[in-house]
């Protein structure tokens, strides 16, 4: 899984040692067995990462990662329509099974996300700005669990969200919201205070994930031109907390 991870995205391994961010405390951060990750100046701030750990409280993992900015603060602007139309999200890639979360096991990369989208709704079953229209909250944080797989029709050593073959029917988590790629909408409000941004996720009862490991990742999305195979591509990866997508993070 590991080298698969690797091997998916064409981008060049971030060089330097890893610092940590002066605007949070190095002790604690060291004591969650996290990823430290270098400043990058030349980066978006809010996409920058300097911190990524996950910790876990009887079934509930709780997802950080530190930015050197404001994150959340960066959403991408909107293009009017479905097609075309881009995504921000901050991203745990991690070594879990897809079927630990209801997908099908060995279906691909599962990662967690906190993402954003202007043009769309992906989450029919929740009313995150809360007025009342469920419809309607793209613009606003949310999560999803997504099952990555290397897509070369997105481009070199690119990633997509796995597109759901017409005629098939894998197995697919209860709050799948209705698109035809391996994306769950799960509920989880991302949680921002600053440079952070946090999702709970609460597993079922008798899930062991005490061996996850996972890694950081911002990263842009965009839904094919022609809304057609492959959906959703990774478009462009603005950091990644190990730097090569190693997975190093282990559970605190």
């Amino acid at each position: 899984m590991r080298s698969l991870i690797c091997s998916a995205i064409a981008i060049p391994f971030l060089a330097g040692p890893a610092f940590a961010h002066d605007g949070h405390n190095k002790d604690q951060d060291r004591q969650q067995t996290g990823i430290e990750s270098p400043v990058d100046n030349a980066k978006i701030e809010a996409l920058d990462i300097v911190f990524t750990h996950a910790h876990t409280q009887g079934n509930i993992v709780t997802f950080h990662m530190t930015t050197n900015g404001v994150a959340g603060s960066e959403t991408p602007e909107p293009v009017g329509e479905l097609g075309g139309a881009p995504a921000y999200a901050y991203v745990w890639p991690t070594s879990l099974d897809p079927s630990t979360v209801g997908f099908d096991e060995g279906a691909g990369i599962l990662a967690l996300a906190a993402a954003v989208h202007p043009d769309f709704d992906d989450t029919p079953l929740f009313d995150e700005n809360r007025d009342g229209d469920a419809g309607n909250d793209g613009q606003t944080w949310h999560s999803h669990w997504v099952v990555l797989s290397p897509t070369e029709t997105c481009g070199p050593g690119a990633l997509a969200v796995k597109d759901i073959p017409e005629g098939t029917h894998p197995k697919l988590p209860t709050t799948w919201p209705g698109l035809p790629i391996l994306l769950d909408s799960p509920g989880y409000t991302p949680l921002f205070d600053g440079a952070k941004v946090k999702i709970n996720v609460a597993f079922p009862q008798g899930v062991d994930v005490s061996g996850m490991t996972y890694d950081g990742v911002t990263a842009a999305l965009r839904v094919n031109a022609n809304i057609h195979s492959p959906l959703f591509c990774v478009t462009d990866v603005f950091d990644i907390a190990s730097g090569d997508l190693s997975l190093p993070g282990q559970l605190n």
